[in-house]
């Protein structure tokens, strides 16, 4: 049986570490760095505000058109990591959009390949309007 014990400190640590990377490269538009945290696979997929990325080449080809700097992001509201062992994680991100008065939403899905390590295989960014946390 598969050891599922949630949120192991070394594992969170390393999601941490992973996710902060990938919000840097956002900001960078380090495309190799953007590209090495997702799965490259055609079974990938990301959702973003203005893209459905079916695919690694997909969501490559958005990156490499993305203009650089810091993004939708004005401040973090949640930030909520789950791991189930040592190959399973979530991150949720919950923010306040830049120079809109709504929430962001960010979600990513990692799993460790024995072969490529860590690996984002699912995201999504969306928007929710209503009432607002702050």
């Amino acid at each position: 049986m598969t050891d599922l014990t949630p949120n192991l400190p070394e594992v969170v640590a390393e999601i941490r570490s992973l996710f902060e990377r990938y919000e840097q490269a956002l900001i960078d538009k380090d495309v190799e760095v953007l590209d090495a945290t997702f799965w490259n696979s055609p079974h990938t997929i990301r959702y973003a505000l203005h893209e459905n990325g079916y695919g690694f080449d997909a969501i490559h080809a958005h990156r490499v058109a993305r203009p650089p700097g810091p993004g939708i992001k004005e401040k973090r509201l949640r930030l909520e990591i789950l791991t189930l062992g040592r190959d399973f994680a979530t991150v949720n991100l919950e923010f306040k959009m830049r120079g809109r008065d709504v929430v962001g939403r960010q979600s990513q899905t990692f799993v460790r390949f024995p072969d490529l390590g860590w690996k984002v295989v699912s995201a999504h960014v969306s928007t929710m309007e209503g009432e607002k946390p702050w």
